[in-house]
């Protein structure tokens, strides 16, 4: 039986990162994953197909153009799926090469078919033949992703009710749209097919949506989502979902109402994809979604040499944490140097607009009785924001008035997952406000939206120091002193 140092169940963010990492400490490593080729949920059904969907709607809609040329503007007057579909294969083929080509510069090894535990240190997988192999290893990776939550009272047909992974395996534009659960990923496509004119309809059975976003943020987004005609169904359950004699989806919820429309997308929650996983012979457990529970700063499971990490593990679930969630499990599985985790790390939602956010919110600072002030830009008040024709946006920075230090960034509008790093450099290298009030940016940019905000929180701080020192006149420098003239 062939022995593996490191064996990672699943090619996904968190394991590609556990393999790569492994085999960079000079470990041998099998990759097994289930799908016919590499990726994972993320590359397959996930990040990358629904970021790449947003794209090519953003450009083929001609969503960034309307501000100056009214909302009838269109690159292209009639898109449907093939449109849609054309870009996604290009870019997933890409993404899959790329990933090959790492696994293969790196010595990983690689294997397609479905793995279980035999025991704490045997799987065995069973290849796309129905064949199967048996492997040992010292440590495995559990990084196996989600899967969408399907209650077995929807009868899901892939064509009118949908999942999230049926909605980029075979992608058409529905008259109309209903969304079943104001998540990331519900969000998220609901705002993408608003942007191609699509009537949609959320329901969310909470008062709120997003709670880890600030709140002023959200107000922000919502009033976009109305300007646009999104209909928001908040705080009542959908009850039942199933299609009339004219072949509509209809939601019933709980209040009674109904909604119908062309295609029902079911986005509420999502579960571990570790039914099969035979967890039962090795001592992991999961709990009732599936989800395994980990030490967070060792990403070990109740079994100490077995590791898990990226959505399997539960929030934050972002592609960017899975990453180095995986590549974290690997370092301290061989005992390598594991770098200080970094406090504050940025979220993003790829909807239409973009929603970006690292640091505390303000409901946050409230809690833990942090004495602060906040700072808001708009886009449009940016040269760079009127020349793209933005119409909304904001940047909202929240700072401490102890220290002056900055605690929260939080962003809506276009280039929001871009802007962020900024604030996240700054929130995680402790700099205070001035740095922002002082800095130079390049002009016109979206980026100038830090030195207004910056400047908006300074306005209503108490000015314990100026903006720029001034020289103590009395003393004057070596420069200055004609004494020291030559």
């Amino acid at each position: 039986m062939e022995k593996f140092d490191l064996v990672v169940i699943g090619s996904g963010p968190a394991g590609r990162r556990a393999a790569i990492q492994a085999a960079k400490l000079g470990r041998s490593v099998l990759v097994v994953e289930n799908r016919l080729r590499l990726g994972g949920v993320s590359v397959h059904t996930g990040t990358i197909p629904s970021k790449t969907l947003r794209e090519t709607v953003l450009n083929l809609s001609g969503w960034r153009e309307r501000g100056f040329y009214g909302m009838s503007y269109r690159v292209k007057k009639e898109i449907d799926g093939k449109d849609l579909t054309a870009r996604l294969r290009k870019t997933l083929d890409y993404e899959i090469e790329v990933l090959e080509h790492q696994f293969a510069r790196n010595g990983v090894r690689t294997f397609g078919g479905i793995a279980r535990f035999a025991d704490e240190h045997t799987i065995v997988v069973t290849d796309h033949d129905g064949e199967d192999h048996r492997y040992n290893f010292d440590f495995a990776v559990i990084a196996v992703g989600t899967a969408p939550y399907r209650p077995a009272n929807i009868e899901f047909d892939h064509h009118t009710i949908v999942d999230s992974d049926a909605m980029v395996s075979e992608i058409r534009v529905p008259r109309s749209l209903t969304v079943v659960g104001a998540g990331v990923i519900g969000i998220e496509y609901a705002t993408i097919f608003s942007a191609l004119d699509v009537p949609v309809t959320i329901v969310e059975p909470r008062e709120n949506f997003l709670d880890f976003i600030d709140r002023e943020i959200i107000e922000e987004f919502t009033h976009d989502l109305r300007q646009r005609g999104v209909a928001m169904r908040l705080g009542s359950p959908v009850t039942k979902v199933e299609k009339d004699n004219m072949g509509q989806a209809v939601a019933t919820l709980g209040d009674g109402r109904q909604v119908r429309s062309d295609m029902l997308l079911y986005a509420a929650g999502r579960v571990g994809a570790t039914a099969d996983l035979g967890l039962e012979s090795c001592g992991v457990v999961p709990d009732s979604r599936g989800r395994l529970a980990v030490n967070p700063d060792t990403l070990q499971t109740q079994v100490p040499h077995i590791y898990a990490a990226g959505d399997v593990i539960g929030f934050p679930a972002l592609a960017s944490t899975s990453m180095e969630q995986g590549r974290l499990a690997a370092l301290h599985a061989f005992k390598a140097q594991v770098p200080k985790k970094q406090e504050s790390f940025p979220y993003g939602i790829y909807a239409v607009p973009e929603i970006s956010t690292v640091g505390l919110t303000e409901a946050q600072v409230r809690e833990q009785k942090i004495p602060y002030e906040c700072g808001i830009a708009r886009f449009r008040e940016t040269s760079r924001g009127h020349i793209m024709g933005l119409q909304s946006g904001m940047m909202k920075l929240i700072v401490s008035l102890e220290n002056r230090k900055l605690l929260g960034v939080h962003i809506v509008g276009e280039g929001a997952t871009e802007l962020i790093h900024i604030g996240q450099a700054v929130i995680n290298l402790g700099a205070p406000l001035d740095y922002l009030v002082e800095a130079t940016f390049n002009y016109p940019t979206l980026a100038e939206a830090y030195k207004i905000a910056a400047l908006d929180a300074w306005n209503r701080m108490p000015q314990v120091v100026p903006v720029a020192p001034v020289a103590d006149k009395a003393t004057p420098t070596p420069e200055a002193n004609p004494d020291n003239a030559n």
